[in-house]
C-alpha cells in the first residue's frame, strides 16, 4: 500500500474518532460543586437583599435566581429549582425564612468541564495525528524511499542503462544494500565493455580479413584470365575454367560475409601515424597484378599521417573499379602543397554519368555504368574509401576526367 494512502485512512481515523469523543463528551459526568462557594454568595446576597439591594441586579452580579414567598409564583417557581436540580438555599432574616436563592451550578460546571475536555481533546489528537505523520514520513524517507530508488535502479538496469549510478546515504538503514546494488552494476558495464570490445574486435577482424581477401581473389581471377588466353590446351582450360569459377564463389561469399560485418559494426577502426610517403610507391607496385599503372610523377617525399592498411585498401579499391569497370590503364600523378600531398587516379574509360557522381561514396550503392555490366560488385569500395580518408584527416575527390575517363584524387594529410 502506498504510503500516502495510509496518511490519508490515518487522517480520515483521527478525524472519525475526534468527532465522536466530541459529540460524547459530558454525557456522563460526575460533577463536583463547590458549596463553600455558594454559602459564602448566599450570605453575600442576603446582606444585600436585607440592604434593600435590587433582586436584579444581583441575579446578574451572582448568576443565580431569586424568590420571595411574599412573591405570587413563589410555589411554582421553587418546584421549578428542585425539578431543574439546582442548588437552593434558603433566605432568612432574624431566623425566618424569607425567600429562596437558587444557583444553576450544575449547568455552569459541565460547561466549563465541557469546554475544558474539549480543548484537551483537540490538542490531544493534535499531538497524535502530528506524532502519526511525523512518523510516515519517518518510514517513507528511511525506509520506502530507499526501496523506491532500488526499483527505478533495477529498471534501468534491466534497459540496459548502466551509467547511471545508485548514491549511497550511510545514514540510511539500507545502505549495505544500495552499496551491493551500485557495485553489482559497475561490474555488470565493466562485463558489458569487455564483451562489446570483444564483439567489436571480432567484428573488425573479420571485416578486414574479408576485404583483404578481395585483392589475393582478384589476382587469381585475372591470371585465370590471362592462362585462358595464353594455354589453348582443353584440359588446361578445364582446370582454369573451374578455378575461375572457385574463386568467383569465394569472391561472392566474402562480399556477403563483409557486407553483413560492416552492417552490424557500422565502422572500421582507423589508427592513423606517421609514415613515410614512399610507401606509397610499394602500394601501386603492387598493383601490377591487376594491370598497367602509368606513373606520371614521382611520389612527394614527406612525412604524412595514415592508417597504413587503410589507405593501402583505399588505393586497391579505386585501382580495382578502374580496372574492373574501364579496362584501360591507370595513370598516377601527384601533386604537393602545403598540408597535404594529393594522389591521382584516373583511367580512360567511359566515366560515371554526372548525376551519379555524388552518390558513389554511398554505402551499397553501384552506378548505372556498373549494375549494368553483369560485373560482381558490393557497392562499399568507395564509401568505405571515403570513409577511411575522412578518418585520417584526409579525403576523396571524385569527377569526371576532361577529354573522356574517370579520376579519383585522394587527399592525404601531411605531418605538420
Amino acid at each position: 500500500m502506498k504510503i500516502r494512502i495510509i496518511a490519508i485512512i490515518y487522517t480520515v481515523l483521527i478525524l472519525g474518532c475526534g468527532l465522536y469523543l466530541w459529540n460524547n463528551i459530558g454525557k456522563k459526568t460526575a460533577y463536583k460543586i463547590d458549596m463553600l462557594d455558594l454559602n459564602t454568595k448566599c450570605d453575600e446576597i442576603s446582606d444585600k437583599l436585607s440592604s434593600g439591594a435590587d433582586i436584579d441586579a444581583l441575579e446578574k452580579d451572582y448568576s443565580c435566581e431569586i424568590v420571595l414567598l411574599s412573591d405570587d409564583n413563589y410555589e411554582s417557581v421553587n418546584n421549578f429549582f428542585i425539578k431543574e436540580d439546582m442548588s437552593v438555599f434558603d433566605y432568612m432574616e432574624d431566623g425566618v425564612i424569607k425567600g429562596k436563592i437558587a444557583f444553576n451550578a450544575r449547568t455552569q460546571e459541565h460547561e466549563a468541564l465541557v469546554r475544558t475536555s474539549q480543548s484537551q481533546l483537540f490538542t490531544m489528537l493534535a499531538v497524535i495525528y502530528a506524532a502519526g505523520i511525523i512518523l510516515l514520513i519517518v518510514i517513507w524517507y528511511f525506509y520506502i524511499r530507499p526501496f523506491k530508488k532500488l526499483s527505478s535502479f533495477a529498471a534501468n538496469v534491466s534497459k540496459g542503462n548502466l551509467d547511471t549510478p545508485l548514491n549511497m546515504d550511510k545514514h540510511n538503514y539500507f545502505g549495505a544494500f544500495t552499496e551491493s546494488f551500485d557495485r553489482m552494476r559497475e561490474e555488470l558495464k565493466l562485463s558489458s565493455e569487455r564483451e562489446a570490445a570483444a564483439n567489436r574486435s571480432k567484428q573488425e577482424l573479420v571485416a578486414e580479413l574479408s576485404h583483404d581477401i578481395k585483392t589475393p581473389v582478384a589476382t587469381i581471377k585475372a591470371t585465370c584470365e590471362v592462362m585462358e588466353i595464353k594455354y589453348k590446351e582443353p584440359d588446361i582450360r578445364e582446370k582454369v575454367s573451374v578455378i575461375k569459377s572457385k574463386a568467383s564463389s569465394v569472391e561472392q561469399l566474402v562480399d556477403n560475409l563483409f557486407r553483413a560485418t560492416l552492417d552490424d559494426l557500422e565502422e572500421l577502426k582507423v589508427t592513423p601515424k606517421e609514415e613515410s610517403s614512399l610507401i606509397i610507391d610499394d602500394m601501386f607496385r603492387d598493383l601490377r597484378f591487376y594491370g598497367t599503372v602509368e606513373r606520371k610523377a614521382s611520389t612527394p617525399e614527406c612525412l604524412i599521417l595514415v592508417d597504413r592498411l587503410r589507405l593501402e585498401q583505399v588505393i586497391d579499391n579505386i585501382a580495382g573499379n578502374s580496372f574492373k569497370y574501364a579496362g584501360t590503364p591507370l595513370e598516377v600523378d601527384f601533386r604537393s602543397d602545403k598540408d597535404s600531398i594529393r594522389v591521382i587516379m584516373s583511367d580512360r574509360g567511359p566515366g560515371v554519368p554526372e548525376d551519379e557522381l555524388a552518390m558513389l561514396t554511398t554505402k551499397f550503392y553501384r552506378g548505372s555504368e556498373a549494375s549494368g555490366s553483369g560485373k560482381d560488385g558490393s557497392g562499399l569500395g568507395l564509401y568505405l574509401a571515403s570513409l577511411f580518408m575522412e578518418k585520417m584527416g584526409g579525403g576523396l575527390e571524385l569527377r569526371n576526367r576532361e577529354g573522356g575517363g574517370f579520376t579519383a584524387e585522394i587527399i592525404i594529410k601531411k605531418v605538420s
